[in-house]
C-alpha cells in the first residue's frame, strides 16, 4: 500500500521486494501492473520474480532494492519488510545515490549504525515509531466505527488518517525544534512520543 500511496501523490515507483529478492521497472510500478502485485501478494500468494517475468524487467535473486542505489539516482527509501534491512553499507548506497529521505514503514527497518549515518549525512529519516503508526492509527479508527455504530468509506478513513499523520509529523519536527535537534524527527519522535505518554500518565494522576 506504500505503493499506491506513492502513485497517487504523484511519485514513482522502480523497485519491489519480498523474501526471495527485487525487482527493478525503471518505467514505475503503477496501474496494471499494480494490479498485478495486490493479485499476485494478497490472491495467489505468489513471489515478486513473477512479475519480472511477465513485465521482463530485471529480478534480483536475494538481493535487496537498496542496491540499486549505485546504478540509479535515488529519491526516498522506504523499507516496509522487516528489522535490520537497511544497514550501514545499504545506508552508504543510498546517500551515494542522492538519497533526501528514508522513510520506515516496518519495525525497526534500519540499524542503528545506518540511522548515525543517515542523520550525519542529512537524510530525513522518518522513524518507524511515527511513519508506521498508521496501522495502528487505522485500527484505532476502527474500533471508534464499531462504537458509534457507522461505516465510514476508505476515502473518508485516508483523510482522517492523513491528518493524524500531519500531525504526527509536527508533533514530532515541533519537538526536535523545541529541544535542539532541529531537523532530527529521530529525537523528535522519541521526544514527542515520551511527553505524549508523560502527560497521560499525569493527567490520571499515576505520577
Amino acid at each position: 500500500y506504500a505503493v499506491q500511496k506513492v502513485n497517487q501523490l504523484g511519485g514513482k515507483v522502480v523497485t519491489l521486494s519480498d523474501s526471495n529478492g527485487f525487482i527493478y521497472d525503471p518505467d514505475g510500478i503503477s496501474g496494471e501492473k499494480w494490479d498485478f502485485v495486490m493479485e499476485l501478494k494478497n490472491v495467489k500468494r505468489g513471489r515478486i520474480k513473477e512479475y519480472a517475468e511477465k513485465y521482463n524487467v530485471d529480478y534480483y535473486e536475494g538481493e535487496k532494492p537498496w542496491k540499486m542505489a549505485k546504478d540509479i539516482h535515488v529519491d526516498v527509501a522506504m523499507p516496509c519488510a522487516t528489522q535490520n534491512e537497511i544497514n550501514k553499507d545499504d545506508a552508504r548506497m543510498l546517500i551515494d545515490g542522492g538519497v533526501v529521505a528514508v522513510v520506515e514503514g516496518a519495525n525497526m527497518p534500519t540499524t542503528l549504525d545506518a540511522i548515525d549515518l543517515f542523520l550525519e549525512n542529512k537524510v530525513s529519516l522518518g522513524p518507524a515509531k511515527a511513519a508506521n503508526a498508521g496501522g495502528v492509527a487505522v485500527s484505532g479508527l476502527e474500533m471508534c466505527q464499531n462504537h458509534i455504530g457507522l461505516s465510514w468509506t476508505a476515502e473518508e478513513v485516508d483523510s482522517k488518517l492523513h491528518d493524524i499523520m500531519v500531525n504526527i509529523y509536527k508533533a514530532s519536527a515541533e519537538a526536535a525544534e523545541k529541544y535542539g535537534h532541529p531537523g532530527n524527527l529521530v529525537v523528535g519522535a522519541n521526544i514527542a512520543g515520551f511527553l505524549k505518554v508523560a502527560d497521560a500518565m499525569m493527567a490520571q494522576g499515576i505520577v
